[in-house]
């Protein structure tokens, strides 16, 4: 365990796509596209195997590959962080001492799925986990897909473990956010870190260290720009990119109603973007050939709308 940690994480830290083969093997041509996208795109790190990056679907081996690719393609250029989210913790285990292996500089965990874990028993299984770990861990908080959410006296108490070191938060909930953000102002350690992207700029605004937007595997300068906007109070620029990014929310992640439809929709824009396939893990799957076509066309007046705002 790593008892010296002061580094806050901020800014903007995609949780990158893990791009596919037709056969479901790890697409490395477009693992590096899509890398060089993002760096060349200004972002501050790359968080893989969260959910945009189905970690949930993959085998350990698959995880370890993808783990030791990326850090090879980032080549210390920009700080990488591994989830490494599981129900066994010997798995999580594992997964955190190959990301440290390969270079990687933090871990994220959402708790462990299928059974419903008492608040007691999440803070004993955190404190259990970062006592293991080789890294210093962000908590994940995805209520949403794991069904359990991290109160509020639960983040105070874990936020005091020495390797526990901030908090991705995917739940959409702003005023649970808000008072976090409030509570751990003076914690020099502890990053907060935002999920949706659609709250992103106001969350910055109001002390935010930044956040994990999916849309910025597409468009990585518009978030960050939005970012900067925020920590310098600058409305003017901050307003027109937080209306972008409502644009690409509404236009790209609600073609179906279930909540595969942001991955599909992210997928296929990239797809469209020539930076990989849309194939997803099994059991997802990718959108039929009216759908494709469909965000096809909504990408490209959303990247004319996008190519004005940056201009301006």
């Amino acid at each position: 365990m790593n008892n010296s940690i002061q580094k806050l994480f901020r800014g903007i830290i995609p949780p990158m796509v893990t791009p596919l083969n037709e056969d479901q093997t790890l697409d490395l041509r477009s693992l590096n596209l899509i890398t060089e996208h993002l760096i060349k795109g200004g972002v501050h790190g790359i968080f893989i195997l969260g959910t945009t990056g189905e970690s949930s679907s993959f085998t350990t081996d698959f995880k370890e590959n993808l783990i030791q690719e990326t850090l090879r393609m980032v080549d210390g250029r920009i700080d990488v962080l591994v989830g490494i989210t599981d129900s066994s913790l010997e798995n999580s285990n594992y997964l955190a001492h190959t990301a440290e292996k390969y270079g990687a500089k933090a871990l994220v965990s959402a708790p462990p799925f299928y059974y419903h874990l008492s608040q007691p028993e999440l803070i004993a299984y955190y404190e259990d986990l970062a006592d293991s770990l080789p890294l210093p861990l962000f908590l994940y908080n995805m209520p949403s897909h794991t069904n359990i959410f991290f109160e509020i006296d639960s983040v105070l108490r874990l936020s005091k473990h020495p390797n526990i070191i901030g908090l991705k938060d995917s739940s959409a909930n702003a005023p649970y956010f808000q008072k976090l953000l409030y509570l751990l102002r003076n914690d020099p350690k502890f990053s907060l870190l935002v999920g949706p992207e659609e709250i992103l700029g106001e969350s910055v605004l109001m002390g935010a260290d930044g956040g994990v937007p999916g849309g910025a595997n597409l468009f990585p300068q518009l978030y960050v720009e939005l970012y900067e906007a925020a920590r310098q109070r600058n409305f003017s620029t901050l307003i027109p990119l937080h209306q972008m990014v409502m644009e690409i929310s509404t236009n790209l992640y609600t073609i179906e109603s279930g909540q595969s439809s942001y991955l599909k929709g992210l997928k296929s824009a990239l797809f469209s973007s020539e930076l990989c396939d849309d194939y997803l893990a099994s059991p997802l799957s990718s959108f039929e050939k009216s759908d494709r076509n469909m965000i096809a066309t909504r990408l490209e007046n959303l990247q004319s709308s996008l190519s004005k705002l940056m201009s301006t």
